[in-house]
């Protein structure tokens, strides 16, 4: 694959030319042996008459697939790490029902296995969340699944969104201390509660600051006001079409931007969703019903959606489902009824629009950042592997065929 004037694994910055693939922009119509252009950490050319310097890496991608890296839109991959038991997960502060103050950027261990594990599959950035245990659970954090010396390196937006819980984690969690929220009821409260706090307090914020006044700074109304003002995302965690409804209720009732995760039940109004434009992040598919609100998960729900005109992501919710798998999930999805090209969206551009980062992930699209997969094959099919995975430009992982296994290109081996 690799042409004989360079080694892929040289182009770790300058100028890189994936030459002669099947190139899936996605935001686009799919291209045949076309060139896909990286410099300098950016994709700044697609098409079939590319030119590129003579000390440009060239890579013979013939035969294969190329498309943009993956995006996990919710998981807690490097919050709730692989093999290290209660001492590696820190996915829920679990004190209090709300804990909007928190961020899962001071949390992540981005040497997680399951940051290896997204590169195998794929995926190339990823929205880390807070766990659903509280009705507010805190900040989510967007980031580059390899690359960095420190997360910082690697971090799209370190404040993408809040996460938010309805339903059966949260009444259970606090019922068993006796104490609000233990109830569904009690659970909408709290969150009603906190922005009403919120909205008093941005306008009390702004009153101070007209008059020139000292203002006692709360750190969780803070981070309830950026949700009021459109600045963050409202992540709801819900799974039954009646925790969908009141999501809905009080989003309309505050104004802010909503986006369902999981959605289980959500074909059961499909039509409510698609008429409000409300997104829906769905999964993880191959569970298990594990639990009184998945009594009505199926596959074909997401299916259902798409059909109604509801914009849709996937989601693995890593480690509930393993990260590499989240592309399977998407051709499972296809076998049941899904359009191959909604598939795919719902990897890429789908995710990356409902969380405002699409102008760096999520297309290959000049301009935005180099995050290409090199594919064995058509990726929704399940023999297809991902070869090569370019990250800002950068090559982090291969698949060493003689070996039988993929090699990611370690931290030692970048800042020696």
């Amino acid at each position: 694959m690799t042409s004989s004037r360079t080694s892929p694994t040289s182009a770790a910055s300058g100028t890189v030319a994936l030459v002669g693939g099947h190139v899936v922009p996605v935001s686009s119509e799919p291209l045949d042996g076309a060139t896909v252009l990286l410099r300098d950490g950016k994709i700044v050319a697609v098409g079939h008459d590319v030119t590129f310097p003579e000390d440009a890496t060239v890579v013979d991608v013939s035969g294969r697939w190329v498309l943009p890296g993956f995006v996990e839109s919710h998981g807690h991959i490097g919050i709730h790490e692989e093999a290290n038991g209660p001492a590696g997960n820190d996915t829920n502060e679990m004190t209090r029902p709300n804990t909007a103050g928190v961020r899962a950027v001071d949390a992540v261990d981005i040497d997680d296995e399951g940051f290896r594990d997204a590169l195998a599959g794929g995926v190339t950035s990823a929205v880390i969340k807070p766990g659903s245990g509280n009705p507010i659970g805190g900040q989510t954090v967007a980031m580059k699944t390899w690359g960095g010396r420190t997360i910082d390196e690697q971090v799209i937006s370190a404040s993408v969104s809040v996460k938010s819980a309805l339903g059966e984690n949260p009444k259970r969690v606090y019922g068993e201390k006796k104490q609000m929220p233990s109830t569904r009821l009690g659970v909408a409260y709290v969150i009603r509660e906190a922005f009403t706090k919120a909205r008093n307090y941005a306008t009390a914020r702004a009153a101070a600051a007209t008059k020139g006044e000292p203002f006692a700074t709360d750190l969780d109304l803070e981070v309830l006001a950026r949700v009021l003002d459109g600045e963050l995302v409202w992540d709801q965690h819900t799974h039954r079409h009646d925790d969908i409804v009141t999501a809905i209720r009080l989003a309309d009732e505050f104004g802010y931007r909503l986006v369902i995760n999981h959605g289980t039940e959500g074909h059961k109004l499909a039509d409510v969703l698609a008429e409000r434009d409300i997104p829906v992040i769905f999964g993880p598919m191959i569970t298990t019903r594990s639990k009184v609100e998945l009594r009505d998960r199926a596959i074909t729900n997401l299916v259902a959606l798409a059909a109604a005109g509801v914009r849709v992501a996937i989601t693995t919710d890593h480690p509930v489902i393993p990260i590499n798998l989240l592309v399977l999930q998407a051709s499972l999805a296809v076998r049941d009824g899904l359009p191959r090209t909604t598939a795919l969206e719902a990897l890429t551009t789908n995710p990356a629009a409902f969380l405002g980062l699409d102008d760096r992930v999520g297309s290959l699209t000049p301009g935005l950042d180099a995050d290409v997969v090199v594919w064995s094959g058509d990726p929704l099919d399940t023999t297809s592997r991902a070869e090569q995975v370019y990250i800002d430009g950068r090559l982090v992982y291969s698949w060493d065929a003689d070996a039988f296994r993929g090699r990611v290109v370690e931290r030692s081996e970048r800042f020696a």
